[in-house]
This record gives C-alpha cells, sequence and structure tokens, in this order.
C-alpha cells in the first residue's frame, strides 16, 4: 500500500507565514502538520509515500529526506493547482493498481489508522459538523455504507463531513473515473474534485464504508490552527525536557513544547505555547501562541499569536501574526 498525501496548495489563509513556508511544515505542538500525518501512517507499517508538492515544494522535499531518511519516496509536481481531483491523477504512474491511504496535507485526525489499512473495503473518513457546506460530505445508510458524496452542498442531506482520509481498494477504477472528469470536464467550484471521482465509483458499483475520527484538528487558518495546537498540547502533555533545558527566573505553566536550544529568561511561558528551536526570550510573557525557531523575543506579552522562524520582536504587544523573516520593535 502507498500513501499519497497532497501538500501543494498554497495555504492562503496561513499568510504571512505561507509566503516563505509550505502549510505543511507549520509547527503545532511541538511537530510540523505534516510529521503528525507521516508519523501516524508509518507507525500503520506504511513505507511508501507520495507526496504531491507545488509551491515551495524543495522545503518539503528537503524535510521530508532529512527527516525520514528511511522512507521510499516519491515527489510529483502539481505546478497548475486544479482540485484534489487533479492531483491524485498525477499519481497514476506510481500507484498503477496498488491500494492507497489518501490524507490530505491538512489533515490531523485521531483515528485507529491500522484498522483502516487493513480494512477490506475501501475507507471514508468522517465527522460529523454543525454546518458541512464548507466540506465534502457522506450521505451514509443505518449499516455507515457510503451511498452518496457530494462536494460543498448548498443544501446538505447529511452532516457527516469527508475529513481528508481516504482508503481506496479499486485504484484503476479511481484513475478511470477521474480520468472521466477531465475527460468530460467536470469541475465543482472550478476545480477537478476528488469527491466528484468517489461518486463516479460509487456509481459505477464501488463499495466505501465511513469511519468516524475521534478528533479533527483544523490546521488551515490561524485562529484554528492555535486552538489545535493548543489541544494537542493537552494531549500529548507538551515536551519539555528538564535535563536539556535551562530556564533562568522563568515560570513555566504547562502545557507548552520547548524545542531544543533554546534560551528563556525572566519570563512566563504557557499555557499552550509550542517554541521552536533555537529561540530567545527575555522578559516577556507568552500564552497562547506559537513561535517558529531561531526567532528572537524581548520584552513582549503575546497572547494568540503564530510567529514566523528568524523573526525578532521587541517592545510590548497583544496579538500577532507574523511571517519568517520579520523584525518589529515596538519600543
Amino acid at each position: 500500500m502507498k500513501a499519497i498525501i497532497p501538500v501543494a496548495g498554497a495555504g492562503t489563509k496561513l499568510r504571512p507565514h505561507t509566503y516563505t513556508q509550505p502549510k505543511a511544515l507549520i509547527p503545532i505542538a511541538g511537530k510540523t502538520i505534516l510529521s503528525f500525518i507521516v508519523d501516524q501512517l508509518q507507525e500503520a507499517g506504511i513505507r511508501d509515500f507520495v507526496f504531491i508538492v507545488g509551491y515551495l515544494g524543495e522545503k518539503i522535499q528537503d524535510y521530508v529526506r532529512n527527516a525520514y531518511p528511511h522512507l521510499q519516496t516519491h515527489f510529483i509536481y502539481q505546478n497548475e493547482r486544479q482540485g484534489t481531483g487533479h492531483a491524485i491523477r498525477l499519481t497514476q504512474e506510481v500507484v498503477h493498481d496498488e491500494e492507497v491511504i489518501v490524507v490530505l496535507g491538512d489533515t490531523i485526525c485521531e483515528y485507529d489508522v491500522r484498522e483502516v489499512v487493513d480494512s477490506p473495503t475501501s475507507m471514508l473518513g468522517i465527522k460529523k459538523v454543525d454546518d458541512p457546506r464548507s466540506f465534502g460530505v457522506a450521505e451514509l445508510d443505518d449499516h455507515d455504507r457510503v451511498e452518496r458524496v457530494v462536494e460543498k452542498p448548498s443544501i446538505p442531506k447529511s452532516n457527516m463531513a469527508l475529513v481528508g482520509i481516504y482508503k481506496i481498494r479499486e485504484t484503476h477504477l479511481l484513475f478511470d473515473c477521474l480520468g472521466q472528469l477531465f475527460d468530460e470536464n467536470i469541475r465543482t467550484n472550478g476545480d477537478y474534485s476528488l469527491t466528484d471521482a468517489l461518486q463516479c465509483m460509487i456509481n459505477k458499483g464501488a463499495h466505501f464504508r465511513a469511519f468516524r475520527v475521534k478528533s479533527w484538528f483544523d490546521c488551515g487558518k490561524k485562529e484554528t490552527l492555535l486552538e489545535s495546537n493548543a489541544t494537542l498540547l493537552k494531549k500529548l502533555g507538551g515536551n519539555v525536557n528538564p535535563l536539556t533545558h535551562t530556564f533562568e527566573n522563568t515560570i513555566i505553566i504547562p502545557p507548552v513544547s520547548i524545542a531544543p536550544g533554546c534560551s528563556i529568561k525572566n519570563s512566563i511561558i504557557g499555557p499552550h505555547v509550542a517554541i521552536g528551536s533555537n529561540t530567545n526570550v527575555n522578559y516577556s510573557i507568552v500564552r497562547d501562541s506559537i513561535i517558529g525557531s531561531y526567532t528572537n523575543l524581548f520584552e513582549v506579552v503575546l497572547d494568540n499569536s503564530l510567529i514566523g522562524s528568524d523573526a525578532s520582536v521587541k517592545g510590548l504587544s497583544r496579538s500577532l501574526n507574523i511571517g519568517d523573516n520579520t523584525e518589529i520593535d515596538f519600543g
């Protein structure tokens, strides 16, 4: 089985960070979004990965090759972003007829990955939501068999949203349906939709079962990314090793995650703070925030903030959204 992870999106809702960093490499709870996905899949025994890259794709390649040198990896460029259906179709020559599990590159969920991978049928991950109009939606029978899937319906007949995890056995039929979308120029909201291809498969006799994820963490924009960071820190318990961290005159309020190489003095850190490696913090108060690597904070008060890597912030502030390589002085 191969894992397909589309990570070609520009991540416009997370700008300015995604001007210099792919969304999949944004840090959260001490890891990157992408590492949460890859770690789950390799723990379930998957060793063969296909990454669909585009915007800042070389950074994805460098990260994966450095962090996961033992995995078999393929990188396919999606130079024109025409939807998830278009992205998956590009993998056909690598996948052939092999079973796949597709996990969208901004999807962090809690679920039994091994159960999904070992399932004798194709599977779609779902989660009940209050307003399903912004998602693909699955309509189910009483036995969780998928009867119909619709992409962003204006009048939903179900509140079961597709979370972006798809285990597909009939890959030959998947690629046939994707080809049909292109041949007939069938688009939804201007894109070739994977959801439309799945419906085509159902129409041609493919059977899908739905599985419910325990948690679904939204990493698409600043506010929900910070909420997901806080929730994951609570679940994971944070990561501060007293043997590798010495914090002078500093109070740590867990849960927090502080990467190696950080210098923190005269500060209050936490709760719900993730700090990247080799960052310096002095005379500051930071809570409910994500701070990148190689960043300097001096005399600041940060709350609900997202600070990129190689940034420098001096003076007093409240809530910021600052990209990489930025310097701000409030003095």
